[in-house]
């Protein structure tokens, strides 16, 4: 087994956060282990709008290093492992969910939809039921659309969660909620999994159409979602794009170093 040193050099680091898992079947192996031993973690996948976050939000970079997993979401990402000598594949929240169910179906592991609306996750859990065999969907709940990590409206739905026995939990609220709730549910869940899932089960559910495949491997996905809502995407990812040039330049010494040690 690798020491604790040894595996965060081999993570690709990014404003302090260490990005762990390397791929979906990792991603996969590594939550279902930690959910059938019983364990509490939460789930957390990196794009550039949360490295926005990471800058401006203590809370949610606290957020984040409470995280068991960090698996690398957007494609600069993707491309900053690869340069590091750790090439990592893109592993979105809408990548796990599925995986995940088979799996949880196979395993006799509870799972709790968390998110969008009672429609949405009314036919996400329809859908997923008829996908998967022996899944078990112990709960459901839709918060309001202000609902905050530490608010009565987040006891209920914790106390929901806790009630369903549910060993996963997919928190599709946009960033920072899920990610501020995830970890919020560390201290007050025992034996329960929460994966931070963004849209997915939009997607899930035939609500949101997700963009093609081809451009999600080339990494266009991104432009695919801006083109459908410009009005409230574009700011978000003239954001995004500012913040790529500060993050290549935290992260050239991790590369040089890497690339040293290779030559050594």
């Amino acid at each position: 087994m690798l020491d604790t040193h040894t595996r965060q050099t081999r993570n690709l680091t990014v404003d302090g956060i260490a990005i762990n898992v390397s791929s979906l079947p990792d991603a996969v192996s590594s939550i279902v282990s930690a959910a059938e031993q019983g364990d509490n973690f939460s789930v957390c996948t990196l794009n550039l709008d949360h490295v926005v976050h990471l800058q401006q939000r203590p809370d949610f970079r606290a957020a984040y290093r409470r995280a068991r997993f960090v698996t690398a979401d957007g494609f600069p990402i993707v491309v900053l492992s690869r340069l590091l000598g750790l090439p990592m594949s893109r592993t979105t929240g809408a990548d796990l969910v599925e995986p995940l169910c088979r799996e949880a179906g196979k395993k006799g592991l509870p799972i709790f939809l968390m998110g969008s609306n009672k429609h949405t996750l009314a036919e996400t859990a329809k859908r997923l039921s008829e996908r998967f065999h022996g899944l078990e969907i112990a709960g459901t709940f839709s918060p309001g659309p202000n609902f905050e990590a530490h608010s009565k409206e987040a006891d209920f739905a914790i106390d929901s969660i806790r009630a369903s026995g549910a060993k996963l939990c997919f928190v599709a609220l946009s960033a920072p909620r899920q990610e501020l709730f995830a970890s919020r549910c560390l201290d007050e869940l025992d034996g329960t999994g929460c994966l931070c899932v963004g849209a997915a089960l939009d997607f899930i559910a035939g609500t949101q159409t997700r963009a093609p495949q081809l451009m999600q491997k080339i990494g266009l996905e991104w432009a695919w979602r801006m083109f459908r809502n410009p009005r409230r995407l574009a700011p978000r990812y003239a954001r995004c794009a500012a913040a790529v040039p500060r993050l290549v330049a935290r992260t050239i010494p991790q590369i040089f170093n890497a690339r040293m040690r290779k030559a050594a």
